[in-house]
C-alpha cells in the first residue's frame, strides 16, 4: 500500500434519506460496540443491500489532498464520528495537491469516485457540471446538513447551477501580509485595512525609499487573479459572469497600468524578482525571503509564512473597500453522485462543519471554521499567535464582506495560469498594458469555451 494511503474508521446509515438520521444514529451508537479499524486500499461505499436497519454496516471512501498534518487531523475527526456511529467504516486516502484532480477525474470517469472528496474552487464547477458531485440541496433545505451558522455568502459559494455541489470545510479570504519587524526598523507606519490602492502604492514607494532600495514596499500582484478579482469587485465588476469573463480589455488595461506605474516608481521589485514571487509557494513568498515588505496571499497562510522568517508579520485586507472581498471556501467536502449512501455522506459532512469537537480538532489548518458559533471555541484551543491573528482577522472582516460570487467556471485553472503569463509580458516590458490585456481576453475566452 502506498504510504499516503490511510484507511480509516466506521459509521452507520441507511440507503435512503430520513430527516434526523444523524441524531437517531448518535442515540443508537451509545449502545453499539466499536468496530475495528479497516486497513486496505480505498474503495467506494458498499451497497447495504437496501436494508432499512440503521445499524447496517456502511463503508465510505474519503479522499483529500494535503500533508501528514492535515491527514492526522482529518483522520481524528473520522475516528470520532466512528465512535458515535460504530457501524460506518471509512477507507481514507490522501496525497499531495499535484496530480490530485487528475486522479479524482480518472476515478469519476470510471464511475468510481470516492464517496466523499475534497475540492477547491478551481475544481468544483467542473465536477459539478459533469454530474460527478452529489446534489446536497435536499439535506441543506431540511437542515440535516445545517448551513445556517455559516456566513450566507460562504454557504452559497458551494452552489453550482442552483445545486449545492459542495460545503465549505473552512473559510478564508485574500490577505495582505506585511513585515512588521522591517517596517518598525525603517520607521514606517503599518498599512491598515481600508487604505486605497493609490495610497497603498505610495506607501510601498515610501518603504522602498527609506530602505535605500534594499526592500521594495510590495510584491507586484498584477499576475495574481485574487488581487485582480478583489479590485474588479470594488469597481462593480466580477472576474466571471457565469461561464464567461466578467470584465473587459479596458478593465484589465487599467489594472496593468496601475502596477506598471508602481514598478516605474520603485514601489515593487524588478521583473525577475516578481517572477520569483509569481512562481513560489508560501514558504518562499517575497515577504519572508526579504525581497519585499508585503505579499498577496490568503489570510489563513499567516502562520505558515511566519514559520519561514524570524521577523514578525502582520495581516490586513487587500487595499480598497473590504466589500470587494468575500467569505471564500478554502476547500469543500463534496459527495459522489454515485454513492450508495447519500444520507451518511451528508451526515459526515455535517459533522465536520457543525460539531464543536470536530472544529477544535481541525483547528485552522484548512482555514477558519465555517460555523460562526464555533469560532470562539476554536480560538480558545489555539496556541500559535499567528493562527489566533488569522482567526481574529477573519471574524472581524466577515461582516464587511460583499456577496459571494458564483464559484469559478470550468477552465478557471487555465485562466489563472494565463493571467500570470500575460502579466509577465508587461512586467518584463515585452507588451504594453493594452496589448497584453487584449491578448488575455482573446485567449481566456477560448479556454472558457
Amino acid at each position: 500500500m502506498h504510504p499516503a494511503t490511510h484507511p480509516e474508521n466506521a459509521l452507520s446509515a441507511r440507503s435512503h434519506r430520513t430527516p434526523g438520521y444523524g441524531r437517531v444514529l448518535r442515540g443508537l451508537a451509545a449502545t453499539a460496540v466499536a468496530l475495528p479499524l479497516i486497513f486496505g486500499a480505498a474503495a467506494c461505499g458498499n451497497d447495504d443491500g437496501g436494508s432499512s436497519d440503521p445499524n447496517a454496516p456502511v463503508e465510505l471512501s474519503v479522499f483529500w489532498w494535503g500533508d501528514d498534518s492535515r491527514a492526522e487531523t482529518t483522520k481524528k475527526v473520522l475516528a470520532a464520528y466512528h465512535d458515535a456511529h460504530p457501524n460506518v467504516t471509512f477507507v481514507s486516502t490522501f496525497q499531495g495537491n499535484q496530480g490530485y484532480l487528475d486522479k479524482l477525474s480518472t476515478q469519476a470517469a470510471g464511475g468510481n469516485a470516492p464517496d466523499i472528496f475534497q475540492l477547491d474552487d478551481n475544481m468544483l464547477s467542473e465536477l459539478a457540471e459533469r454530474k460527478v458531485t452529489l446534489d446536497l440541496t435536499p439535506y441543506v433545505e431540511d437542515k440535516s446538513l445545517d448551513l445556517t451558522k455559516f456566513p450566507e455568502s460562504l454557504a452559497k459559494y458551494g452552489v453550482v447551477e442552483e445545486k449545492q455541489a459542495g460545503v465549505a470545510l473552512a473559510e478564508n479570504t485574500p490577505g495582505l501580509i506585511y513585515n512588521k519587524t522591517k517596517l518598525a526598523e525603517l520607521g514606517v507606519a503599518e498599512p491598515a485595512t481600508g487604505i486605497t490602492w493609490e495610497a497603498f502604492i505610495a506607501w510601498a514607494k515610501d518603504v522602498s525609499t527609506k530602505s535605500g532600495g534594499r526592500l521594495p514596499g510590495t510584491m507586484d500582484p498584477s499576475a495574481d487573479y485574487k488581487a485582480l478579482w478583489v479590485w474588479l469587485r470594488q469597481q462593480g465588476k466580477e472576474f466571471y459572469n457565469g461561464k464567461e469573463l466578467g470584465f473587459t480589455a479596458e478593465d484589465l488595461t487599467a489594472w496593468f497600468e496601475l502596477w506598471k506605474g508602481a514598478r516605474d516608481s520603485g514601489a515593487t521589485p524588478t521583473a525577475d524578482v516578481i517572477h520569483e514571487g509569481n512562481s513560489s509557494d508560501a514558504s518562499k513568498q517575497l515577504v519572508v525571503t526579504g525581497k519585499a515588505a508585503t505579499s498577496w496571499v490568503w489570510s489563513n497562510q499567516l502562520s505558515a509564512l511566519s514559520k519561514s522568517t524570524k521577523d514578525q508579520l502582520g495581516l490586513m485586507a487587500y487595499p480598497g473597500d473590504p466589500k470587494g472581498q468575500w467569505a471564500r471556501a478554502s476547500m469543500y467536502w463534496s459527495g459522489s453522485a454515485k454513492t450508495k449512501h447519500p444520507d451518511v455522506v451528508a451526515d459526515v459532512i455535517n459533522y465536520f462543519v457543525n460539531d464543536a469537537a470536530a472544529a477544535k480538532t481541525l483547528g485552522i489548518e484548512r482555514g477558519i471554521t465555517p460555523n460562526l458559533d464555533l469560532r470562539k471555541e476554536v480560538e480558545a484551543t489555539l496556541t500559535d499567535v499567528n493562527q489566533k491573528t488569522s482567526l481574529t482577522f477573519e471574524t472581524e472582516i466577515t461582516p464587511k464582506f460583499g456577496a459571494a460570487p458564483t464559484p469559478p467556471p470550468k477552465g478557471h485553472a487555465a485562466v489563472r495560469t494565463l493571467l500570470v503569463t500575460i502579466a509577465e509580458t508587461v512586467q518584463y516590458g515585452k507588451a504594453t498594458p493594452a496589448q497584453a490585456a487584449q491578448d488575455f481576453i482573446t485567449q481566456a475566452k477560448s479556454k472558457l469555451a
